[in-house]
Order: structure tokens, then sequence, then C-alpha cells
């Protein structure tokens, strides 16, 4: 199995587990006299196997993410791919905030507020702006070499000779 179908495969675990944890939510209590829809304790078993395999699958897409490279032949993994990913997202997010923050238009009332304060930006918003962009398109670029990447991986079959257990 790719990388890929794994992933798609633990987003349906995830929402089957959802739809559980709601069906119990709702089985949980009936009124006296009242039976309810469908048998809690079924259900609690369903959500149990549920949770395993989701377990099980996550390991291995884990485990596939810390060994398989990001590109062949090369020492970066997709793991490593992922959190660098991650945080160019965190990064871009937060100067897009302080851009959006530095930012002086008459729309938003901070040119002049009714006691005659003039507000000036402490940044250069526009050179915040361009760092946005070049974040934003190395956040692209590097999620697609990664969704790529995920469709060329097969996912590890056997995790415990990985993490010991």
């Amino acid at each position: 199995m790719k990388l890929a179908e794994a992933l798609i495969e633990r987003k349906a675990a995830k929402e089957k587990i959802a739809r559980l944890r709601e069906r119990l939510v709702e089985n949980a209590r009936v009124q006296e006299g009242d039976a309810p829809s469908e048998d809690p304790q079924t259900l609690l078993a369903q959500l149990d196997a549920a949770i395993r395999e989701l377990r099980a699958l996550t390991i291995r897409i884990n485990a596939t993410n810390i060994t398989a490279p990001i590109v062949a032949g090369e020492r970066a993994t997709l793991m490593e791919a992922i959190a660098e990913r991650d945080m160019l997202a965190l990064k871009r997010a937060a100067i897009h905030d302080v851009a959006n923050a530095g930012k002086i238009n008459k729309e938003r009332g901070y040119m002049i507020t009714r006691s005659e304060i003039k507000f000036r930006p402490t940044i250069d918003v526009a050179a915040l702006e361009k760092q946005v962009d070049a974040l934003a398109k190395e956040y692209r670029e590097l999620d697609t070499r990664i969704q790529t990447r995920n469709f060329e991986v097969e996912v590890v079959q056997e995790t415990r000779d990985l993490i010991g257990l």
C-alpha cells in the first residue's frame, strides 16, 4: 500500500471513530422504560476495535515517514520534510499577523483616534508581506514534494523491529 492510500485510510478511520463516539453519546442515556436505539456495549467494542486499527495504521505511517527519504538517495526523511513544512506554515502565519497588525488604513480607523493620537507602524509592512509570500511559496513547493513522495513510497509493513515493541 502506498503512503497516500494509508493517509486516506487514517482519515477514514478517524471519521469512523468520531461517528462511533457520537452514536455512543446519543445512546448513553435513555428515559426510564425506554431502550437505546443501539447497544452501547456493541458500540464500545466497535470503538475499541477502530482505535486499535487506527493505532496500528498510525504506527506504520509514522515509521514510514521516519525511514523514507524525501528524495531517493538523500538523508532527509519525509518526517523531517513534514516538520519543516509545519514550521514554514507557523512562521508564515505569525509574520502575516504581524504585517496585518502594522498596516494603517482609514477603514480600520488606525490613522487618527478621536483623541487625535496618531499611530504609525513600527515594522516594514511591505518587507514582511514579501516574506509571507516567499514562505508561502516555499511551503507550497515542499508540500508538493511531500505529496508526490506519498504516492511513491510503500508503507512499512512490520514496525516491531523499528520501534522495539
